[in-house]
């Protein structure tokens, strides 16, 4: 997958330099599969099947010199799961398909305490339950399941509204069945954003580790979100708390987080 950097390009600029790269990519053995552009920010993702880097960056070299601002591999599956599915587009066709997704953690308190109390079974029926759960409000609001974390599941979404309002969903889902258990399940949730490559050559790597630090930080029976996400959702009637500044694990600096108020939210 490569990512490019613009100035100043438009949707049919980006379809045409499409068509020019299927034109000679079989002369490097390279094939194109897709591409993401986003002309807000200025940016495109190519996702291509080719021999190395260096492949794929001489397609682009010949065909139009567009030269991606970096080239890295990526697992085909984990990038469709990450991205909620691959959608085909006639070649030339121009079109605004955004690769930026809202990322989303969630973290069972006290997932090892629960085995050690209840035993393997009621913890299992615990556990499942929360799958239920997140995994409805997940496809209730368009949102992709990425993967199982064990205690907990990390999902994508296109929208950060969504992605809040599925959090939100989450945790009164949760407080309406604690009501009615002897036993709480609570749930931590972090939510960041971001594009697919980062800076570091490492598919989602800074956006996926924002929502899983917050995620790790958050009380249990809350929702912590990024700046970005928090930003983004302005305007759109969801209550936050108070920024506050943090020191996560694997950043250099202290990023700004707010809490939902999801008892707040119509």
């Amino acid at each position: 997958m490569d990512r490019h950097e613009f100035a100043a390009v438009t949707a049919s600029d980006i379809a045409g330099a499409h068509l020019k790269d299927l034109e000679v990519q079989g002369q490097f053995g390279v094939r194109f599969l897709n591409y993401w552009f986003d002309p807000d920010r200025q940016t495109a993702f190519c996702l291509a099947e080719g021999p190395t880097a260096e492949a794929v960056e001489k397609v682009h070299s010949k065909s139009h010199g567009l030269i991606p601002y970096q080239v890295i591999e990526v697992d085909q599956r984990a990038l469709e799961r990450f991205m909620g599915g691959i959608t085909s587009h006639l070649a030339g066709e121009p079109y605004v398909e955004i690769a930026f997704r809202t990322i989303l953690f969630t973290d069972v308190e006290d997932s090892t305490r629960l085995t050690q109390l209840h035993g393997d079974a009621r913890a299992m029926v615990m556990l499942r339950a929360h799958d239920q759960i997140v995994q409805e409000a997940i496809h209730r609001r368009d949102g992709t399941e990425v993967k199982h974390t064990g205690d907990g599941l990390m999902a994508s979404f296109r929208s950060v509204v969504g992605a809040i309002e599925a959090a939100i969903q989450i945790q009164r889902q949760l407080a309406d069945s604690n009501g009615m258990s002897d036993i709480p399940l609570r749930v931590r949730i972090g939510i960041s954003a971001g594009e697919p490559v980062t800076e570091s050559d490492d598919l989602f790597g800074a956006a996926v580790q924002l929502a899983a630090r917050l995620c790790s930080r958050a009380e249990p029976g809350t929702i912590l979100v990024s700046s970005a996400v928090r930003d983004l959702a302005l305007g759109k009637g969801i209550p936050f708390q108070k920024g506050r500044r943090l020191r996560l694990k694997g950043f250099d600096e202290s990023v700004s987080a707010f809490e939902v108020s999801w008892q707040e939210q119509a």
